[in-house]
């Protein structure tokens, strides 16, 4: 498997840190101009917070399964 798990891991936290510096480098007003959702700088704000919410779900929805499995 080319992505694997641990690539995952480092590889979309690190795109999504250089979306966020992309963004700040080219929009002029970076830190006021992130409100609306047309920009590109709110969706590479909402990116890393997204990310580890869903992998911190699908763990949990996992060990669940494992659990109601295995009792």
């Amino acid at each position: 498997m080319f992505l694997s798990l641990p690539i995952l891991t480092v590889l979309v936290p690190l795109i999504s840190l250089a979306g966020l510096f992309y963004s700040a480098s080219v929009d002029e007003d970076f830190p006021h101009g992130c409100t609306s959702t047309s920009s590109l700088c709110f969706y590479s704000l909402l990116m890393p917070i997204t990310i580890p919410v869903y992998v911190f779900f699908h763990l949990w929805t996992w060990m669940g399964i494992k659990l109601f499995r295995h009792n």
